[in-house]
C-alpha cells in the first residue's frame, strides 16, 4: 500500500515516513500543494494524508482537485481546532480529520481504517427501508433518489448500524469498529460524526432522527416509513 504525506514540515514528513515505512506501508512525500497534485497523478496512492496550510495551494484545494476524478481516501491534518473548517474538509469529500499534535498510535490506526474501505468481505450493497448504500462507490440514497457520498467514518458507521437490524450498539464497540481503535477517538468524537451523517441524510430525503440514540444501550438505525 502507498501513502502520500503532504506537509510543508519536513521534520514532521521524516517522523511520519518512519512509522508508516516501519508499520510496512510504502511513503511518498510532498510539502506544497502543486507537488501534492503532482504526486497523486505520478504514483496513485493508496492513501493521501494531507495538511490543509500548504504553500502554493491550501488542503482544501488539493482536496477539491483530487474529488474530481478520484475517490482515493483522504485524511486530513491541522492545527485548526475549530469545527467550521474540519466540516469544511469534510463536507468537500475528506474520509478523516486528525488535529496535530497526534500520536503515531492513533495515526497508525486511522490509517488502517481508511484503508480496508472495500476490503472487509461484505456485501457492496446493502438496504433496510427506503435507505440503500453503494460501498464500492461510498454513496447513500434514499428510495432510489440523489445519492449523497459518505467519508469512510461515516461509511463504517452506517454499515454496522445496518448491520444490527434496528437492534442498538454499545457506543464502545461503535467506537473501536469504526475507528478500529479506541484510543484514536472518544465519545466527542462519535457524536460529531453521527451529526454529520444525520446531517447528509436529512439531505437528501431521510431522517435524522433514523439514526437514535438509545440511553445505556448505544445506537441504532430505525429508519420510518418517511423523513
Amino acid at each position: 500500500m502507498r501513502i502520500l504525506i503532504v506537509d510543508d514540515d519536513v521534520e514532521l514528513v521524516g517522523l511520519l515516513r518512519f512509522a508508516l515505512e516501519t508499520a510496512g506501508y510504502e511513503v511518498v512525500s510532498a510539502f506544497d500543494g502543486e507537488q501534492a497534485l503532482a504526486q497523486v497523478a505520478a504514483t496513485m496512492p493508496d492513501l493521501v494524508v494531507l495538511d490543509v496550510n500548504l504553500p502554493r495551494r491550501n488542503g482544501f484545494d488539493v482536496l477539491e482537485t483530487i474529488r474530481r476524478d478520484s475517490d482515493v481516501p483522504v485524511m486530513m491534518l491541522t492545527v485548526r481546532a475549530d469545527e467550521e473548517n474540519e466540516v469544511r474538509g469534510l463536507d468537500l469529500g475528506a474520509d478523516d480529520y486528525l488535529r496535530k499534535p497526534f500520536s503515531p498510535r492513533a495515526l497508525l490506526a486511522r490509517v488502517r481504517a481508511l484503508l480496508r474501505r472495500g476490503n472487509d468481505g461484505e456485501e457492496p450493497v446493502l438496504a433496510s427501508g427506503p435507505l440503500s448504500i453503494d460501498a464500492t462507490r461510498s454513496e447513500v440514497r434514499v428510495e432510489g433518489g440523489q445519492a449523497c457520498r459518505l467519508s469512510t467514518l461515516e461509511l463504517r458507521l452506517l454499515r454496522l448500524l445496518l448491520g444490527h437490524q434496528g437492534k442498538p450498539v454499545d457506543v464502545q464497540r461503535v467506537i473501536g469498529f469504526v475507528w478500529s481503535d479506541r484510543d484514536a477517538a472518544d465519545r466527542d468524537a462519535l457524536k460529531q460524526l453521527v451529526h454529520r451523517l444525520r446531517h447528509k441524510l436529512g439531505r437528501i430525503g431521510g431522517s435524522p432522527e433514523w439514526i437514535e440514540h438509545v440511553p445505556n444501550a448505544g445506537y441504532a438505525f430505525l429508519p420510518r416509513a418517511g423523513p
